[in-house]
């Protein structure tokens, strides 16, 4: 929201500060002269108005305060150097106008004195305003230093987690792979190796054929278990459209291999998400490491993950019984959980992670949706 008011004001007050010159001079070498003219003409008129002021007054009423405005005026738009000259011409004028006024009767040594002191007061105000000046044009220098820090450290932590994520997808498609080709085909080889050798054992009547046989049996469910992982693994880009159906296979997998509860709430089925940035893919994945996180670090036993579009919000939660969130101290801010975050931010949602009602954890990711 655009900044409206005395906030206006403000800040074009302090953009007119930060114009390049000379430390405590508001207008640079590109103002116009036209400009220049009117601020001195000003400045000028202004001190004789008081003057003129303080002579018809005479030496009952001292007007001394008002010529700190001309003196503040020529400090802030020339310099502390015209400042000072505008300070010894108001100490002057000063004193001529007590001399000429009517009323004077005092001597030349205490309207002398007067004029000094009053001098004095201009000077120490010229050299305040001007060290305030400078101050704040120092502060704003540093403030563009550590802003413009603080942007290059944002981008480089940016850049990091960008390549923690392709080191990580890069890593799950060498291990899937691994499963794949290597263990797979390591196991199936041994699946048939042990087929062979109970219906040796059978034809020879052997005890031991059933034990054989129940080898084999374990030796395929592991060939298919390491299938699950290594699809896993080697997820590709998912459809908008296959996102519900991916969810829906993760969660019958987990409940599979874990042993536990892990369920797929769909309350819109009809959700078009956008291709160009993997948003579903993305989704997944949050999905994928959240649910992990809530076996390997809660011990959950019943997990359920949900996709539902709420007032033009797609909403993915998954929601688990496990002990909880550790205290931030032992939490310690997770990979897994950067990793998460940083793929929310990558498709425009906000993600977040607290204790869920009643026990265990839940993890939102919130992403905008038109309808």
């Amino acid at each position: 929201m655009a900044p409206t008011g005395p906030a206006v004001i403000r800040m074009k007050f302090f953009d007119f500060l930060e114009q390049p010159g000379t430390a405590g001079n508001l207008l640079n070498a590109q103002t116009s002269p036209k400009l220049r003219r009117k601020l001195t003409t000003a400045t000028a008129a202004l001190v004789l108005l008081v003057g003129l002021a303080d002579f018809l007054t005479g030496v009952n009423v001292s007007l001394q305060a008002f010529y700190l405005i001309p003196v503040a005026l020529a400090v802030v738009v020339r310099g502390w150097k015209s400042g000072v000259v505008i300070s010894v011409a108001c100490a002057l004028i000063g004193v001529a106008g007590d001399f000429l006024g009517a009323s004077h009767s005092g001597s030349v040594l205490l309207s002398v004195w007067n004029a000094t002191i009053t001098l004095i007061t201009y000077l120490v105000l010229v050299w305040l305003l001007a060290s305030l000046l400078r101050l704040q044009h120092d502060l704003e220098r540093r403030v563009e230093q550590r802003t413009a820090a603080l942007a290059s450290e944002i981008a480089e932590r940016e850049r990091l987690e960008k390549n923690v994520l392709e080191i990580s997808e890069r890593e799950r498609r060498i291990i899937g792979h691994d499963l794949h080709d290597g263990l797979g085909q390591h196991l199936t080889g041994t699946a048939i190796t042990g087929q062979l050798l109970a219906d040796r054992l059978q034809k020879r009547a052997a005890e031991e054929t059933a034990e054989a046989r129940k080898v084999v049996g374990l030796v395929k469910a592991a060939i298919d278990q390491t299938r699950r992982m290594a699809k896993g693994l080697l997820l590709a880009e998912i459809d908008a459209e296959g996102l519900s159906v991916a969810l829906a296979e993760f969660c019958t997998i987990i409940s599979e291999q874990h042993r536990i509860t892990c369920t797929f709430v769909n309350r819109e089925p009809a959700v078009l998400l956008s291709q160009e940035t993997g948003v579903a893919s993305h989704l997944f994945r949050i999905a994928q490491e959240a649910v992990r996180n809530a076996i390997r670090h809660g011990g959950a036993k019943h997990i359920e993950v949900r996709l539902q579009l709420e007032s033009q919000r797609l909403t993915l939660a998954v929601q688990d019984d496990g002990r909880g969130l550790p205290p931030a101290a032992q939490r310690g801010g997770g990979l897994g959980l950067r990793i998460m975050a940083h793929r929310a931010r990558l498709i425009g949602a906000t993600f977040s992670i607290a204790p869920a009602p009643g026990r265990g954890t839940l993890v939102l990711c919130n992403l905008p949706h038109d309808a």
